[in-house]
């Protein structure tokens, strides 16, 4: 009996204690406003109600499943409208006709049907329906109003809720998808950390064969996938962190470093970008080659000797829209890694987002080394060759 028991209890939830909290609170404060908001904008219409009670259950999907696709505005809004909209037309054309359980069943069933078709569904949307349909006869005689204005209202509230809510509580909603496949070089290539692991098409294939709705979106799904993937990658290789292989006496600059001192030192030590770091050693910047060549005009490879030593020569006025120091043309907040951050991680900003240099910082957000893409391959090339020798 145990056994059975357990069997019907879902796995525990992911979700921290946090987390949990932020969802029950977020819909404290998003059905009490849109009561408020709603009784004082449908009284005076004298509508026949001011909340419907599945507007609830979608309080339960925007605050703690925000990026559900079944929580997206157009779900909660087009989902609950539509769905209301059958089940009153049901109630009009077939209610003298078919008895109160038959009429129930269509009822939610067309809701379902409409939703698929409509690309919003929703599952508060099948209580929309059968509310339409038991909810006495103030709600069947109000019929498409009682839509068109209770429901409507009560879900665009409930929405502007959740935008509002989610987003100051850190949750990106709406949900934005993400494509993993992106190539920060705009060719068809895919990106290079999915070239030898699974492809979308075999997502796709099993997706299809799964043949079922699922309370994810397939770019999250296959966001998911990867990150497995390069967790079980650590797991497999160890965990060989950015301190083990980062470069530690690293060229830097400072805000006010003249450009032509700078260059000179990228040149003088072969490297292609110097972070740029503040008194205290934290990171401002980097600049790079690249930076160079855009603020200097330099896209235009005709007489670019000519128009390097013009960038790099001091104007010798106080005032000047041309750049003098390396804060003026650099990279302002680039991307940076702990210390103890493993490589693995590099991966994807390295291979996917086109990043050439990551500087490494301390606990306390100090600069103290840079990992480039040589040391990377290095790095992974040394631990794939310590594989094969074991």
């Amino acid at each position: 009996m145990r056994a059975l028991f357990a069997s019907w209890l879902p796995s525990p939830t992911t979700a921290n204690r946090r987390e949990q909290l932020r969802a029950a609170v977020g819909a404290l404060i998003g059905i009490m406003l849109t009561t408020m908001l709603s009784k004082a904008l449908l009284q005076s219409t004298h509508a026949v109600a001011f909340l419907v009670a599945p507007i609830g259950a979608s309080s339960v999907l925007l605050f703690a499943l925000p990026a559900s696709p079944l929580a997206q505005p157009w779900s909660v809004i087009g989902g609950n409208v539509i769905s209301g909209l059958v089940g009153v037309a049901c109630v009009r054309w077939l209610g003298t006709s078919l008895p109160l359980p038959l009429l129930a069943g269509a009822a939610c069933g067309g809701a379902i049907a409409a939703m698929f078709v409509m690309r919003c569904l929703h599952p508060p949307g099948g209580a929309v329906a059968l509310t339409t349909v038991i909810g006495g006869t103030a709600v069947q005689a109000a019929g498409f109003e009682f839509v068109l204005m209770t429901v409507l209202a009560d879900s665009i509230l409930l929405v502007l809720m959740a935008v509002t809510y989610n987003n100051l509580t850190g949750r990106s909603y709406p949900h934005q998808q993400q494509n993993p496949h992106m190539n920060p070089h705009a060719t068809k290539d895919t990106v290079p950390t999915v070239r030898l692991g699974f492809k979308p098409e075999d997502l796709d294939a099993v997706l299809q064969q799964h043949n079922q709705v699922l309370d994810i979106s397939r770019d999250d799904l296959e966001s998911l996938f990867m990150q497995t993937e390069q967790r079980a990658y650590q797991r497999r290789f160890g965990i060989i962190s950015c301190a083990d292989i980062m470069s530690r006496d690293v060229v830097s600059a400072e805000f006010g470093t003249e450009l032509a001192e700078a260059w000179s030192q990228m040149r003088a030590h072969r490297v292609a970008a110097l972070p740029v770091l503040n008194r205290a050693r934290r990171v401002i910047g980097i600049a790079t080659q690249t930076d160079f060549l855009e603020h200097g005009g330099l896209d235009n490879y005709r007489s670019i000797r000519q128009q390097l030593r013009r960038f790099l020569r001091k104007s010798g006025v106080t005032h000047t829209e041309k750049a003098e120091v390396v804060g003026q043309i650099m990279s302002a907040h680039p991307t940076t890694a702990r210390i103890d951050t493993p490589i693995v991680d590099l991966v994807p900003l390295m291979a996917d987002s086109g990043f050439h240099h990551i500087p490494i910082v301390d606990e306390e957000q100090r600069f103290v080394g840079i990992v480039t893409q040589s040391d990377l391959v290095a790095a992974l090339y040394e631990s794939r060759f310590a594989e094969a020798a074991a």
